[in-house]
């Protein structure tokens, strides 16, 4: 018995490990999460033959290893194996921005284990086998107003619009229908067409500018938006509740089925009637748009009365916040890693957009500038203090200073040291000055004379000392607001792209956002060694330029005693 239930167990999460990679020939793959828990969109029956959309973006995504034209884009099941059908509605390569419909055989309630793949990064790959009519044989018609021509069409290519429609490019999902208040008019077809008695559900989005005008009609039932309020006639029944504001994105579901008519406004109920003489029949040209103003997408049309966790779902995928679906990117050989491959900063690295990348790469060269400059700067220091330090003895030992290194001779053991070379300045000037021959005194005006040299030499010496410091101090300013320059960016291309994409959840945003700060880190990372740097050199720098004005005084006080005229 105990066997047994091992085998069982076996078996049942064979579909979950059977696989690491669906195929090795793809590169990369995109999560897509369905998460129906508590954290995310709770229901309670699972749902069968649900089509979401899949928002692509440099956040989630690789468009760099991808088919510009996103044809090597495959969709497979969590159990890594079972192909799913899908269709790209929109994948721009350049500007790293697509969208995918998928067909989702299940969706298990209570769950964070909802997976399935998109995988890309094949540049053998044949162009997939897509269609646009993959919803479920409810469904009698969906308008995604994603036509280069405007001519509104559904998903099967048969029932299209009589003329062509305004579109917005950037709207819920893809592109949106752009009404100015002349409906869209699309002739009666026997597709859209239900008998008397039967069930209907229609969704739709908008965006309206003035919340008013007739959103959809056909034969007796009509849905129309009357100073923000929502209503919908059939017959002779209304059905009416909640408010929608101009300005944003609603999603407005009417649900007809079992005697009752339900309307729902962004996936919860707010309105129902009876109906008692059941839903007379739905048949004729369908209208949308008459004297309305906005955006409209998303049109549905289903011959089923589609239960509460249906329209609540299909909320969730498609609403701008999509809270239902969470998107995570792996590669192949980061997969089944638990940090999905490199760690975060691997996470973060794949993100970068590429002006990140440029600014990234300045800030790497100022951080190799600023590590040589500190590196030789504190050897040339650390050899000068030490040849003045032996200098300095040799100086003190010896009274007389032109016994100190007669004729030139002796100087190599002192190279390094500016105090040496200030020495070598002052005999100089002694010597063009005869001073210490046949008892020659020099006058003050000579001593000060040379003390000016040896001056003017301190004031070189000075400069060699604080040569390239400059580098450093552009790094200490100049990289955090580089830094910060690439993040502002990354975040402004983040957001844009999310604004395209139409897709703000938290998985969406994270990435490019991290990504971008990783420019304000570089900066940093710049600066702060440079700082702490730049202070111990100046530090040490400090000190023998003090070093180097007590060996003037104690040089020109030696010769003034000893040669000076009394």
């Amino acid at each position: 018995m105990k066997t047994f239930r091992l085998f069982v167990l076996l078996v049942a999460l064979l579909p979950a490990v059977a696989q690491a990679w669906w195929n090795k020939d793809w590169k990369q793959r995109t999560v897509i999460t369905l998460n129906t828990s508590a954290a995310g969109v709770p229901i309670q029956q699972a749902t069968t033959g649900m089509t979401v959309p899949v928002r692509l973006h440099s956040g989630n995504f690789d468009f760099v290893s991808a088919k510009p034209d996103g044809a090597d884009l495959r969709v497979v099941a969590g159990d890594d194996k079972t192909p799913l059908k899908f269709w790209i509605e929109r994948f721009d390569g350049v500007n790293e921005l697509g969208v995918l419909w998928v067909q989702v055989p299940a969706i298990a309630p209570g769950s964070d284990k909802n997976v399935f793949y998109v995988y890309g990064g094949n540049d053998q790959a044949p162009a997939a086998t897509t269609d646009p009519a993959l919803f479920d044989s409810a469904t009698l018609a969906v308008f995604h107003f994603a036509e280069k021509d405007g001519i509104a069409g559904d998903q099967s290519g048969t029932i299209k619009s009589s003329e062509p429609v305004p579109i917005e490019v950037n709207g819920l999902i893809g592109p949106s229908a752009h009404l100015k208040g002349t409906a869209i008019l699309w002739p009666a077809s026997e597709r859209i067409k239900v008998a008397a008695g039967g069930s209907l559900s229609i969704s739709l989005w908008i965006k309206p500018e003035t919340a008013a005008g007739t959103l959809y009609a056909q034969g007796p039932l009509s849905i129309a938006l009357t100073n923000g309020a929502v209503a919908a006639q059939i017959g002779s029944v209304t059905v009416s509740g909640g408010g929608i504001a101009a300005g944003s994105w609603s999603q407005i579901a009417l649900v007809v089925g079992a005697g009752k008519a339900t309307l729902y406004l962004n996936g919860a109920q707010t309105g129902q009637s009876d109906l008692a003489a059941g839903l007379a029949a739905i048949e004729g040209d369908v209208r949308a748009g008459e004297g309305y103003q906005g955006l409209l997408d998303e049109l549905e049309i289903a011959s089923s009365a589609r239960a509460p966790d249906w329209v609540k779902l299909a909320y969730a995928a498609q609403s701008a916040d999509a809270k239902l679906v969470a998107t995570k990117t792996e590669t192949a050989e980061s997969a089944g890693s638990e940090s999905g491959g490199g760690g975060y900063f691997g996470i973060l690295f794949k993100s970068l957009t590429p002006d990140a990348w440029v600014v990234i790469g300045i800030l790497g060269v100022m951080f190799m500038i600023a590590v040589a400059v500190m590196v030789t700067k504190a050897l040339y220091v650390n050899r000068t203090e030490s040849a003045n330090r032996r200098f300095l003895t040799h100086f003190r030992s010896t009274g007389d200073v032109f016994k100190l290194l007669p004729a030139d001779t002796g100087g190599a053991q002192f190279k390094d040291s500016s105090l040496y070379r200030l020495f070598r300045a002052g005999m100089v000037e002694l010597r063009k000055r005869d001073a210490g021959r046949e008892g020659r005194k020099l006058s003050g005006a000579s001593l000060d004379a040379v003390k000016a040299a040896v001056d003017a030499d301190s004031v070189r010496e000075g400069y060699r000392l604080n040569a390239q410091m400059v580098l450093l101090t552009i790094a200490i300013s100049g990289g955090p607001f580089l830094g910060l320059l690439g993040t502002v960016i990354g975040v402004m291309i983040t957001f844009a792209s999310i604004a395209a994409a139409g897709d703000v959840n938290v998985n969406a945003i994270a990435p490019g956002i991290a990504a971008a700060l990783l420019a304000t880190v570089a900066g940093l990372s710049v600066a702060i060694p440079s700082l702490f740097g730049y202070n111990y050199l100046a530090s040490r720098i400090k000190t023998i330029s003090s070093d180097m004005q007590i060996f003037i005084d104690e040089f020109v006080t030696r010769v003034a005693e000893s040669y000076g005229a009394r």
